[in-house]
């Protein structure tokens, strides 16, 4: 209840519940240049008032959003709620309702995105330089990002191209360089924005005639961060508008920033000329991570989740999950799932089971030749003989053994499985798995043997 009362009586918590629903239903250029300059003045039980730049800020909301700005406010406000508008520095100018009645003579033909002073910038706040993990795959990339976070537009690294595969941290990157922008000079003009949501933004600036101020607005930039530059191939038109707003802001001295998962020579189907600018300055690629890397990157995120693990959980998790850092951060999130929900300790089993039921490539990694190599240094017995017709006891029980992890920790069919050993039929294979099934529910140490074997190829040692 006193929500709602604190609600309806502060204009500023009323305008910001309005923005968030407006928010989530136009695209970003829209929000920013229509719905962040608005400023709440006052409020009383049914009735919202606002200021607005001019005149013809309020024709073209009332135009295209009619019908969710009313929406909002009857959500926000009640049935009886309703937006009230202040046109900025003009006492003379009357105070408008939403459903305002101007001629086309009183339209005011200014740019707002040139008045605009504010805006948001959709930069994450989670992502800044002292949580990025530094390391050999990622070094010169990390470099170069905070050389240009302290001096944008000002080093030789300009545009600045970050490339390399999914879940890599390039997004982290590039956007803790505007962070670090912001922090350093909180008057910049930083924006972060995806090519896919670029374009649809532009295709909605020609459909309501508009395109001279969605161009405006990003030429206005000191700092224009574009993630995943390759989903601007095939769409010419969006490519043509970009390439000038590029050149508008290099030859001005702003900054340009691109991640890509290709560098640039590899982007078949874009324009030359804009290959051609992306290599003006540095092209930088991020690596998947080393095992070293990871053991960092787990240590950090597994701290800020507030949980603690072992350095045998650590090593498993980094031995089995290599392919990104993505992957890794969901290994560790589904792990504290797994151990909140089901009221158990994180321990070295409930880390095995998270990995199998997270890794996209365990079974990959885990190869039957690898299993036999193992298994044949752990018994000290030549890895030629068990694919031999050797019936010495140690040969046999290696055998056998590997024939039994190879069941168990791949998805290799019996037929693989015994091609593996001689060219052994999967009869063999069979007889071999359920001896020491049958064995390790009696024999202790046979048990433990196998436990330790299984692990060690886990763990890729």
């Amino acid at each position: 209840m006193n929500e709602i009362v604190n609600r309806v009586s502060d204009p500023k918590l009323a305008w910001k519940e309005c923005l968030n629903i407006i928010k989530d239903n136009v695209p970003h250029i829209t929000y920013n240049t229509w719905f962040i300059p608005i400023k709440p003045l006052e409020i009383n039980e049914t009735t919202l008032k606002v200021q607005v730049p001019n005149s013809f800020f309020v024709e073209w909301i009332d135009e295209h959003f009619n019908t969710l700005i009313n929406k909002t406010i009857i959500h926000v406000l009640g049935d009886q709620g309703e937006l009230q508008f202040k046109i900025k520095d003009d006492s003379n100018e009357p105070e408008l309702p939403f459903e305002p009645t101007i001629s086309k003579q009183e339209r005011v033909t200014v740019s707002v995105a040139e008045e605009k002073v504010e805006f948001e910038t959709y930069l994450n706040p989670r992502y800044h330089f002292e949580n990025f993990i530094k390391g050999e795959s990622n070094q010169l990339a990390r470099a170069a990002a905070y050389a240009v976070g302290e001096n944008p537009g000002e080093t030789s690294f300009n545009p600045l191209f970050i490339y390399g595969g999914v879940g890599l941290g390039k997004t982290h990157l590039i956007q803790a360089i505007g962070n670090r922008v912001l922090k350093k000079n909180p008057k910049k003009k930083v924006i972060y924005i995806s090519s896919d949501v670029f374009t649809v933004e532009f295709v909605e600036a020609i459909q309501t005639n508009t395109v001279n101020n969605f161009s405006n607005f990003y030429k206005k930039m000191d700092v224009l961060i574009i993630d995943d530059i390759q989903f601007l191939i095939g769409k010419e038109k969006t490519q043509d508008l970009f390439f000038h707003i590029f050149n508008t802001l290099h030859q001005s001295g702003k900054q340009v920033i691109l991640s890509s998962d290709k560098p640039p020579k590899d982007l078949k189907g874009l324009n030359e000329r804009l290959i051609s600018r992306f290599q003006w300055g540095l092209s930088a690629d991020v690596q998947p991570p080393d095992f070293e890397t990871r053991i960092a990157i787990l240590k950090n995120k597994s701290e800020t989740y507030g949980i603690y693990l072992t350095n045998e959980i650590l090593e498993y998790i980094a031995h089995n999950i290599t392919s990104n850092i993505r992957e890794l951060e969901g290994c560790l999130i589904k792990l504290l799932a797994n151990s909140s929900l089901n009221s158990k300790e994180i321990d070295f089993e409930l880390a095995k089971k998270t990995v199998k039921e997270i890794s996209t490539n365990r079974q990959v990694n885990i190869s039957i030749d690898n299993i036999a190599k193992v298994v044949c240094e752990y018994f000290h017995v030549d890895e030629n003989k068990v694919r031999e017709k050797n019936r010495k006891k140690e040969v046999v029980e290696a055998r056998q053994v590997a024939m039994f992890l190879s069941k168990k920790l791949t998805k290799s069919s019996l037929k693989t499985i015994g091609l593996h050993f001689g060219g052994r039929d999967h009869s063999t294979v069979i007889h071999a798995f359920n001896s020491i099934d049958r064995q390790v529910g009696e024999d202790l140490h046979l048990k433990e043997t196998v436990d330790t074997l299984r692990n060690k190829i886990e763990l890729n040692i």
